[in-house]
């Protein structure tokens, strides 16, 4: 009997926008992994460190060849590992998404991400949330989404974010952080940030978290 083809569900959008949460719900809904490829990103940029992306192509590929990304547990309990270890918390620090940020326009990251991206979605059903899950990654998916917002409304959440952590928020200074992530997304030469012709748009600056979910949760389960 053959195997069952994964099922692929990408969620993309700019930073700040709800990818992550809603990822998980969906994937718990779903019965199926979590990939946050973000969080591959920003692993990367915090082993890497500080220049990464300005280091020599052969040099990043040889220190990348020694990245082993996989997948443990489902839903809200996924986890992402990075040679075989749970990755720190480190990596959610808004000076690591912006080296990410940088690191991600590099052509030998990229192209490094997008083979373990593919190798995980060819092995796992999952939701996979990020940038160019549906333009790039994963163009077969039957279920595509892009998630948008204002920015000021992104900042306004990431602030609720991080004082929930207990941590210093400065609405200022991560707006402009947003902004400055906007453009180098949106503008950058390789995979630019922008919707799949085939994903569905959802606005989510005057919807809640569950309106988000019931809305993508009903597409998908209107097309299986």
């Amino acid at each position: 009997m053959a195997n069952k083809t994964p099922l692929i569900v990408t969620l993309d959008g700019p930073a700040g926008v709800g990818k992550s949460t809603l990822a998980r719900r969906l994937a718990g809904e779903l019965g199926v992994a979590f990939l946050d490829t973000g969080a591959m990103f920003r692993a990367a940029a915090f082993t890497l460190g500080e220049g990464s992306w300005d280091l020599p192509q052969g040099l990043l590929q040889q220190k990348l060849g020694d990245f082993d990304f996989t997948l443990r547990g489902s839903g809200a309990d996924t986890e992402l590992l990075l040679n075989g270890h749970a990755l720190p918390a480190a990596i959610r620090g808004e000076e690591t998404g912006r080296w990410a940020s940088l690191l991600a326009v590099v052509p030998s990251v990229r192209a490094y991400m997008k083979m373990a991206q593919i190798y995980l979605g060819n092995t796992t059903s999952l939701v996979a949330e990020g940038r160019d899950m549906g333009t790039v990654v994963f163009p077969q998916a039957t279920h595509k989404f892009f998630l948008d917002a204002d920015p000021e409304e992104r900042a306004r959440r990431r602030c609720r974010q991080l004082e929930a952590q207990g941590k210093p928020a400065d609405l200022k200074a991560i707006a402009e952080s947003i902004r400055q992530r906007d453009d180098q997304d949106r503008n950058r030469s390789i995979a630019p940030l922008k919707p799949a012709p085939d994903a569905m748009v959802v606005d989510t600056t005057f919807l809640t978290e569950s309106e988000v979910l019931e809305a993508v949760l009903d597409r998908v389960r209107g097309l299986r």
